[in-house]
């Protein structure tokens, strides 16, 4: 079957794609793909790989070769897989490959921000600690994370291993319910005492009308005066307009982004260029380690061989 990897620059260079291409008669590789440029380049391909490229009921329906569509990530809003469906085309996805990962950032930023790592690296390469009259030398406050109180909200397997890392750090979990829920699952706290509660808030929550603006003026507002947010799940459910208010107020005394609304972002987007010192904000990388990119790979390579041997592997289609 021949292949075409439409976002090969989603993937870095250090990784091996052989597991694909053991399973593919030819496989064309594009850094990136204009919308208008996609039946172009796959209109003799059999399977189409997508991280985040578009595949529309347009596209779909002037490719009659497609058989299968691979996404190289766990979200579906990229293909419309009603059209996808009635072509007769198969879709699958890719899921938990990068849960460790993912946790892994989250304590690291958190570390990052609370220990103050980078601030007291500094210190010593400018002497400051060298010129200091004691052993040693202080400077911006440094807080723990044991006994802290950590909101969940959105708890699948990215969830569930945060809750696991958190409590070896010794601190109290707590995991919400939906915000729209009319009873409370065992184990769990409502919503509204999850984020009223918490000294940190992480975010692992599907974007959905449910849950798009999840964190604005009205949930701020309940929150603890100096609470950290921390989002490694989508960009909507934070209003950046509101954050950015909470921020400068330091009602929120920290907020740690690996997402964003529209990514890449806009060049004038309010909270890139906001140069507030309690706000961190990296390129939706929590996800990349090599690790899981390699393992994102595996996985894909094992849908097409699947699906070669009429097996349903991650089908959502």
């Amino acid at each position: 079957m021949r292949a075409v990897f439409l976002d090969r620059s989603t993937i870095s260079e250090d990784i091996d794609l052989s597991p694909i291409e053991s399973h593919v008669t030819t496989i064309s590789y594009f850094e990136h793909t204009a919308n208008e440029k996609v039946i172009f380049r796959a209109k003799f391909a059999e399977i189409i790989i997508s991280n985040k490229v578009m595949i529309t009921a347009e596209i779909i329906n002037q490719l009659p070769k497609l058989k299968l569509i691979c996404i190289a990530a766990t979200g579906t809003n990229n293909v419309d897989l009603v059209a996808a469906q009635k072509a007769g085309i198969a879709v699958c996805n890719v899921s938990g490959y990068a849960n460790t990962a993912v946790t892994q950032y989250v304590f690291a930023m958190l570390l990052e921000y609370l220990q103050k790592t980078s601030h007291y690296i500094e210190n010593s390469r400018h002497g400051h600690w060298q010129n200091s009259p004691v052993f040693c030398h202080f400077g911006l406050p440094i807080n723990e994370l044991a006994t802290k109180k950590i909101a969940i909200i959105g708890y699948g397997a990215l969830g569930k291993q945060v809750s696991k890392i958190a409590k070896a750090f010794a601190m109290e979990v707590l995991i919400a319910e939906r915000k729209s829920a009319s009873t409370i699952r065992p184990g769990r706290v409502s919503f509204e005492q999850a984020i009223s509660s918490a000294d940190i808030i992480s975010l692992h929550a599907p974007l959905s009308i449910e849950t798009e603006n999840l964190i604005n003026q009205q949930s701020i507002k309940a929150m603890q005066t100096g609470v950290i947010i921390i989002n490694t799940a989508r960009g909507g459910l934070v209003n950046s307009i509101d954050l950015l208010a909470a921020l400068k107020s330091k009602k929120v005394g920290a907020a740690i982004l690996d997402v964003l609304e529209h990514e890449p972002p806009a060049h004038d987007h309010p909270l890139l260029n906001a140069k507030l010192d309690n706000l961190l904000i990296t390129a939706h990388i929590a996800w990349g380690s090599l690790q899981a990119q390699q393992r994102l790979i595996n996985r894909l390579a094992d849908n097409i061989k699947s699906y070669q041997q009429g097996v349903q592997l991650n089908r959502v289609v």
